[in-house]
């Protein structure tokens, strides 16, 4: 019977009746083979493989590497499964068999998703309004040419009307280094948020129905990996956003001055350390993302801002059913105001307390630390395939986890803004009970339930993990 080394997306294997003379102390590779690879280029699946032909290693050491490489390779997000086998040939040598299957690359989409910042805010605070939903069309692809280069193609009515363009292309050199991705988007909006007022968003629509903001963007990201676990990312764009004048008689400090157009350029440089089991729903590993941007780079650009943030999240894998996870959030703007499009704080994503999702808590510096302990129910597959006859859909999986969660932070607020007081410049802290379904292609559903530091209970749905 193959012994297993698993976790909760694939496997590394091998045959103890296969081996000489019992498990050996160590073993040679021979070749490394890929299987199942129909449209994936090779080189993308060796570029996360740490075993190297003709090199000697110890054989727990071995098994180690074997299940980083099997984590990496799947969190391509390029497959359903993948597989590392080492076949022993000849004594302490062994080559190794890497079988993989692969997702459904392109993927046409209709949109029909909420505007609002999670779906409690919609069915709460906007009383299920379906006015507030955005509606239209989609195509993604997410191994153009078999190099893993992502496109997305997006164009949307409704709530928000917009056009999305986005490319990507992890390597541009022969060493796999260097990468590049694009984006374009322009969006309007007849009815936006002006401004916070007990810590909810104030929204405004005028008499009119005119278009009350248009925004431009446009940007250019260079990454470089020069090692398997760490990135990074150098970013210039450009921003151009344009407002009703109806707008600064709700807010005349929107843009921080009394004009009606903010257009600026922006750099960013962002760092990411990523050891992470699995990107959609990590059990094990640690996150690292520290990031400084900078709004206004030429002296007539109509903002003149700095950014700093930082994640740090920590994952502690206990067995093969519980795990731990623990994350900081840190971010800070140095001046004392910001125009209200780039106004940040708890209840904006990604940074929330279990809790507040009904609530947002606008300021300058925000301190969050979020807690969860999970425990698997139960991990099942189901075969589909007499309802879906095609390969990449015939197997639906669903894992749900039980969760006890605790968060807590603070917002600092430098303008001490009246109507915000009441949770701005103050600790809050959230706790309680959820389950987590991550299912079809890495999608995450999470139901809460969760009292606030205000001793206000409520149920939640989310559709993405926590941290």
């Amino acid at each position: 019977m193959p012994v297993l080394a698993q976790d909760s997306t694939a496997t590394v294997t091998y045959e103890p009746s296969s081996v000489p003379k019992g498990i050996p102390d160590s073993v040679s590779v021979h070749n490394v083979y890929i299987v199942g690879n129909e449209k994936t280029r090779k080189n993308i699946i060796l570029r996360e493989i740490d075993i190297r032909p003709g090199i000697k290693y110890d054989w727990e050491e071995f098994l180690g590497i074997l299940k980083s490489d099997q984590q990496r390779v799947y969190n391509l997000q390029l497959f359903t499964s993948v597989e590392i086998t080492p076949l022993f040939v000849d004594g302490e040598e062994v080559e190794i068999l890497v079988s993989v299957k692969e997702r459904w690359y392109v993927l046409p989409g209709i949109i029909f998703d909420l505007a609002d910042r999670n779906f409690s805010e919609w069915w709460v605070n906007q009383n299920r309004d379906f006015s507030r939903v955005n509606y239209g069309l989609s195509l993604y692809h997410s191994n153009v040419g078999g190099r893993n280069e992502k496109l997305r193609i997006m164009g949307q009515l409704g709530f928000t009307q917009a056009f999305d363009l986005v490319y990507s292309i992890p390597y541009i050199d022969k060493d796999q280094e260097h990468g590049l991705a694009m984006r374009f988007n322009y969006n309007t909006n007849k009815t936006i948020a002006v401004k916070s007022a007990y810590n909810k968003q104030v929204f405004y629509t005028d008499e009119d129905e005119d278009i009350l903001r248009k925004n431009l963007t446009a940007s250019l990201q260079y990454t470089y990996r020069g090692s398997y676990y760490n990135f990074n990312y150098l970013t210039i764009g450009y921003s151009d956003t344009k407002i009703n004048e109806d707008v600064l008689s709700q807010n005349p400090n929107y843009f921080l001055d009394d004009g009606t157009r903010q257009k600026y350029f922006y750099a960013a440089y962002n760092f990411k350390h990523d050891r992470r089991d699995n990107v959609a729903y990590a059990t094990d590993g640690e996150l690292i993302s520290a990031g400084l941007t900078r709004y206004g780079l030429l002296t007539n650009d109509d903002v003149n801002e700095t950014e700093l943030s930082l994640v740090a999240n920590k994952y502690f894998r206990f067995s093969d059913k519980s795990h731990y996870v623990t994350g900081i959030s840190l971010s800070s703007y140095l001046s004392p105001s910001q125009p209200y499009t780039l106004v940040r704080g708890i209840g904006y994503s990604p940074d929330f307390i279990r809790g507040y999702e009904l609530y947002v808590i606008e300021g300058q510096q925000t301190f969050l630390n979020k807690n969860s302990f999970r425990f698997q129910l139960f991990d099942v597959a189901y075969d589909i395939s007499k309802l879906i006859p095609i390969d990449e859909f015939s197997t639906f999986p669903i894992t749900a986890y039980i969760s006890a969660n605790f968060d807590h932070g603070f917002v600092n607020d430098r303008n001490h803004i009246p109507e915000n007081t009441a949770l701005t410049n103050n600790y809050l802290y959230g706790y309680g009970l959820g389950l987590d379904l991550v299912t079809f292609y890495d999608q995450v559903i999470r139901f809460e339930y969760s009292i606030n530091s205000q001793n206000q209970g409520s149920f939640f749905i989310n559709m993405k993990a926590p941290l």
